[in-house]
């Protein structure tokens, strides 16, 4: 009896992942000239219905703005739906202690972008669509091997594909990372990132919220309207708890932990949740591999900037690979080398950023809620500080 042959696809580069960062990946290789394969198991969600809202919620850097409208994905988000934070506080767990960000003091047009996931997320794919990579989806794979001059990556259907180079960006849970038998140190904050959307009594005028509350951090980040979308980084048992309760009761608890700056709250989308967890990769590359995105780094919520680590990594993975040089293989160990030496400083810088805050606050000793607000108040005074701190921020 003979045996079917199977298929076979080669291309220079294959990215298994199409969240934000994969997607992102593939469109700053646009034009590049390397053939690219995209393979993500989920369906893309259809187009987002206008009078709905996503829960999940992205505030976006105007670095990582300028390389998504560099790729034509910024561009296709709607305007309406797309909110500027033009300044920010961040309240002690005191609310005396307050520390006041100000894109107009800083020089700047804004602080960041308010953007809804699924909008971000058809924006990309859709460009990835018209730019000709060759997209496997739905599509789930059942085998990875790395060879010394190819990869090669088995779907469940039977096929191949044959790589140069994989880039795992596949999420917290990589598959791809695991498969390589790269280490990761996970830290499991005991928390869940509660989200949900409401109207507001009061307008926000452009103002993110938050407050460094003893028991997690609640941050209200501005919508189009009237609107706020919630970030709650709680104990996990009472992030659960908030989830059971019903709409109203659930409001009144937002409004009285952000002190009701806001006036009254309405919800308006279900809330939802998910674990908090740091995780430390020991490596970004291998040969024939990198990690971007939550495969290579997950960081606490409090400073809204893991999406935007992710959309760094992919712009210097894409411009290493397209400053390679015309006959350097795109899966050279050395080349990919070049890429995890400038991401790594970036990326302990922020764990260990968001890592010592939280533990800084998550907690009941009296004399460090003493230290931590009169650290807030005394970077409050200091503008000069509170500028690098916004220009590393927004980059």
């Amino acid at each position: 009896m003979k045996v079917a042959p199977r298929m076979r696809k080669e291309f220079d580069i294959v990215i298994i992942g199409g969240g934000l960062v994969g997607l992102s990946l593939a469109r700053a290789l646009a034009g590049s000239g390397l053939t690219l394969a995209l393979v993500e198991p989920q369906r893309p969600k259809p187009a987002p219905i206008d009078d709905t809202w996503d829960s999940r919620v992205y505030a976006i850097s105007p670095g990582a703005a300028a390389s998504l409208e560099c790729c034509g994905a910024w561009q296709r988000l709607p305007r309406e739906r797309v909110t500027r934070v033009e300044a920010m506080r961040v309240y002690g767990d005191d609310m005396r202690a307050c520390l006041e960000f100000s894109a107009y003091d800083a020089g700047l047009r804004e602080l960041a972008f308010i953007v809804e996931n699924s909008r971000l997320q058809h924006a990309l794919w859709e460009g990835v669509r018209e730019q000709g990579a060759q997209v496997f989806c739905p599509a789930d794979w059942t085998a990875l091997e790395f060879g010394a001059d190819i990869a090669t990556l088995r779907l469940e259907d039977g096929s191949e594909i044959a790589a140069r180079l994989v880039v795992g960006a596949d999420g917290a849970e990589s598959r791809v990372r695991a498969q390589a038998g790269i280490a990761v140190t996970p830290s499991d904050y005991g928390q869940l990132g509660v989200v949900a959307n409401f109207s507001c009594e009061q307008p926000h005028r452009g103002i993110a919220f938050q407050w460094f509350l003893r028991d997690g951090v609640l941050a209200l980040l501005p919508l189009p309207g009237d609107r706020v979308s919630m970030v709650w980084s709680i104990a996990a048992e009472r992030g659960r708890h908030l989830l059971t309760l019903p709409a109203s009761d659930f409001a009144a608890e937002v409004g009285s932990a952000s002190h009701g700056v806001l006036g009254a709250l309405q919800l308006i989308t279900p809330a939802a949740a998910f674990p908090l967890k740091l995780q430390r990769v020991a490596q970004l590359v291998r040969p024939r591999l990198a990690l971007a995105g939550d495969a290579a780094h997950n960081v606490h919520p409090l400073a809204g900037q893991g999406v935007n680590l992710g959309f760094r990594d992919a712009r210097v993975l894409a411009a290493v690979l397209m400053e390679r040089g015309a006959q350097h293989d795109c899966g050279d160990y050395a080349l990919l080398r070049r890429y995890e030496r400038a991401r790594k400083e970036d990326i302990l810088a922020m764990q260990l950023t968001t890592h010592a805050l939280q533990k800084l606050f998550n907690n009941d000793v009296v004399w460090l809620a003493r230290a931590r607000n009169l650290g807030l108040r005394l970077v409050n005074w200091q503008p000069q500080l509170k500028n690098f701190l916004v220009q590393h921020a927004v980059a």
